[in-house]
């Protein structure tokens, strides 16, 4: 059986909180750990056991769900309730696994936890057959899982709320973080040159100037300034 998610419901509403609880206990893989009705009760919960997935209102009593979400070092997967739909931009820039707008039915939450479950299996590698080092990863798209290998990915191109994987074939779009793939990707085969691309090293034919130069088809990507000095240290040695 896999990973049930650790998760914790932050409402200060008491009928939205029961709709959301009653939701939640129809869904395996989720296991609700605390029931919080402000987000100082949420980092108490936080602070007291390990949390995978937060359902987070932002209009709260004495601190909202968006400022409390900025103050984790280190926050677990969020999906943010709320019944205006004008913060969502504000959401996304938080890398939000889901944004959901109140009153949601129960298909719209499936679709956001399953999206988590997605994410955290991924993250984990719960796909990995043995303990041996994997040289593929699997990523969710249309639908279903695609399978590529990572010597064959040329390169990564974030969105606002998705990545495109180019590979050596095709290219693949998926709801993934640019965070989440490059902790997925091996760093001794990618480099992080930008805050929009991933790139392997074996695709990389020229440096010239603030451009790599990718051998297949000649395709430029930038380098961001504040990355390059890292970049030719570790591509050159200087």
């Amino acid at each position: 059986m896999s990973h049930r998610l650790a998760t914790i419901l932050v409402e200060d509403e008491p009928l939205a909180r029961e709709g959301l609880l009653a939701y939640l206990h129809e869904i395996e893989f989720i296991h609700v750990a605390s029931i919080c009705e402000s987000a100082l009760e949420a980092n108490d919960a936080i602070n007291r056991q390990n949390i995978d997935l937060i359902f987070l209102d932002i209009q709260m009593p004495k601190i909202t769900g968006i400022d409390f979400l900025k103050s984790l070092k280190n926050p677990p997967m969020v999906i943010m309730t709320t019944a205006y739909p004008h913060f969502a931009v504000q959401g996304y820039e938080l890398d939000l696994i889901d944004y959901l707008v109140k009153p949601f039915p129960f298909e719209r939450l499936l679709k956001a936890v399953n999206k988590a479950h997605d994410f955290y299996r991924i993250k984990n590698r719960e796909f990995r057959p043995s303990a041996k080092p994997d040289n593929f990863f699997f990523i969710r798209c249309e639908g279903r899982f695609e399978k590529l290998l990572f010597d064959e990915v040329h390169y990564v191109e974030g969105m606002e709320n998705y990545i495109v994987v180019h590979t050596k074939h095709k290219s693949y779009i998926t709801l993934l973080r640019m965070k989440s793939i490059e902790e997925l990707l091996p760093a001794h085969q990618f480099l992080r040159i930008h805050k929009s691309f991933i790139v392997s090293i074996q695709a990389i034919s020229t440096i010239d100037g603030n451009e790599l130069v990718l051998a297949e088809k000649s395709r430029r990507l930038p380098i961001s300034r504040e990355k390059k000095a890292g970049i030719l240290l570790k591509l050159t040695g200087a």
